[in-house]
């Protein structure tokens, strides 16, 4: 019988447990069910203590973001199964009974999410993570129900599959594996290290997998918002970090294209007056710049797959040749 473990990570986030603690509580007999909180300075432990005493509490001493949050909090949990779940998550009745049969009757498969549906509008795809998560040639992701900002209605057109990578929203991850691979990559702080855990297990053979029956409600943003310029910055950063060391190939041609395609991003930044994102660009690839000889050495550590991608350009596709949705290609 595999044990699941469920790991909500908290950083002064008292109103979204508030909020969505109750169904996972509700939903999820059958899991253990921690939070793990990254030094918070609201009052989260208080309220947890208080109205959730079964919930077990993992205090990390810093806030170190989404990768080490979770890489310093998962060495006190023994569950099989870890599932790494947002604050701002809301479950649903059996949400938990299509991954353990998954799990169960697929040795091959070591992470799986959910689909994962937006909160604010329950018929549509959720921009992070969506229907399970793909990437190409030059590092930049896209989903079965959502390209860019274009958003699917959910009709149930995508269904069980296997895919490239995993939403941190809702990551379901075999124990052994994420020890295997030594957790997330604590340089990236927070974003795209879902997409480099998934990578990396894709080059050792692993499979990822979205299991459709499974239905989860993802609120998105409500740690760090779209038009936050910081978020522009580390997705940037650490999107240029992952294909460093995962990407297979004449790696110089790649990083070269996608800084192309960056300065091109900057540029309509500037144009539309954002500029605190044309900063964050510039940033990201300075830093880039600065670590790359650490990733460098990380590359030949690590093993990379030959075929990571089925679509060598999805900006080529989606702003030049008009594919806007997953069911196009």
């Amino acid at each position: 019988m595999l044990s699941i473990a469920v790991v909500i990570l908290n950083w002064n986030g008292k109103t979204l447990l508030e909020q969505f603690l109750p169904s996972v509580v509700t939903y999820s007999p059958e899991a253990h069910i921690y939070v793990a909180d990254n030094a918070s300075t609201d009052n989260s432990i208080a309220f947890l203590k208080q109205h959730y005493p079964k919930v077990t509490i993992i205090q990390n001493s810093t806030n170190g973001g989404y990768a080490k949050g979770y890489n310093d909090a998962l060495k006190h949990v023994n569950e099989d199964i870890y599932c790494l779940l947002n604050s701002d998550v809301e479950v649903t009745k059996d949400w938990l009974q299509p991954i353990k049969k998954r799990f169960k009757t697929s040795n091959e498969t070591a992470i799986i999410q959910p689909k994962i549906l937006d909160y604010h509008n329950k018929t549509h795809f959720e921009y992070a993570g969506a229907g399970g998560g793909f990437i190409d040639k030059y590092g930049f992701p896209y989903c079965r129900g959502r390209i860019f900002n274009t958003i699917e209605k959910d009709t149930n057109q995508y269904q069980n599959s296997e895919i490239f990578w995993a939403s941190g929203a809702c990551l379901f991850v075999r124990s052994s594996v994420f020890k295997q691979l030594n957790g997330f990559d604590e340089r990236y702080f927070a974003h795209f290290e879902e997409i480099d855990f998934c990578w990396r297990a894709f080059n050792l053979n692993f499979s990822t997998y979205c299991e459709t029956e499974s239905i989860i409600y993802h609120v998105g943003g409500a740690t760090l918002h779209n038009t936050n310029s910081q978020k522009t910055y580390l997705n940037f950063r650490n999107s240029l970090f992952t294909l460093v060391k995962n990407a297979s190939g004449n790696l110089f041609h790649i990083i070269f294209t996608r800084l192309t395609i960056d300065g091109i991003a900057g540029l309509k930044f500037l144009a539309s007056f954002k500029f605190s994102h044309f900063i964050a660009i510039l940033k990201a690839h300075l830093s880039f710049y600065l670590a790359l000889p650490y990733y460098l050495k990380q590359r030949k550590k690590l093993k990379q797959q030959k075929q990571y991608y089925s679509i060598k350009s999805i900006v080529w596709s989606y702003f030049i040749k008009g594919k806007q949705r997953f069911s196009q290609f």
